[in-house]
């Protein structure tokens, strides 16, 4: 069975807002080994349709090194308002969305990765459909933006598989639920 699994950039106050605005003076080459990894998992990733939109009008038309990867990567958009898709690879999931998740979880594959898509991230912790969520904590308190449990209503309980702290300060957490802890045990 496929996992989905998502990686966050987050402050030491839960801000995943806006990584892009506060995350590079942090990464490194063990930050990129460890995304990487977790990259290389995967055959397929999901995404949000606002995050679907950001990755759509930036990659297509981008030399940078991860280009051919991200364009070539299957991508499954999680959407109730987006009729088509028009990067490259790209499936629209729609209608009884964990219904779909679920049956996609139980096709062919490898992981399926999530990065950024905060909202998309939240709903699949909630709904018990999130397999590893890794946090990339960096050293640094926004005050401000969304954090990555904002929307959470009810308690989700995680136990922590593994950390590792890099050399600019960030901790890499990788969590799993604890039902999932259950499940694996009762096989």
């Amino acid at each position: 069975m496929r996992k989905i699994v998502s990686s966050l950039f987050v402050s030491l106050d839960g801000v995943a807002e806006s990584p892009d605005t506060w995350h590079f003076p942090y990464f490194n080459d063990e930050m990129g080994a460890a995304l990487g990894a977790a990259m290389g998992s995967s055959d397929a990733m999901l995404l949000g349709r606002v995050q679907y939109e950001e990755f759509a009008a930036h990659w297509p038309d981008s030399d940078d090194e991860f280009a051919g990867f991200m364009n070539n990567q299957k991508k499954y958009v999680v959407t109730s308002t987006l009729t088509e898709a028009t990067w490259n690879n790209t499936e629209i999931v729609t209608g009884d969305v964990l219904a779909n998740l679920e049956v996609l979880k139980k096709s062919d594959g490898r992981d399926i990765a999530i990065t950024g898509s905060l909202t998309l991230v939240q709903s699949l912790l909630a709904a018990g459909l999130l397999d590893r969520l890794q946090l990339f904590v960096h050293p640094i308190v926004l005050g401000k933006g969304a954090r990555w449990f904002d929307k959470l209503d009810n308690t989700v309980e995680l136990r922590l598989a593994s950390a590792e702290t890099f050399s600019t300060g960030v901790i890499n957490q990788i969590y799993t639920p604890v039902a999932h802890d259950h499940e694996e045990n009762a096989s």
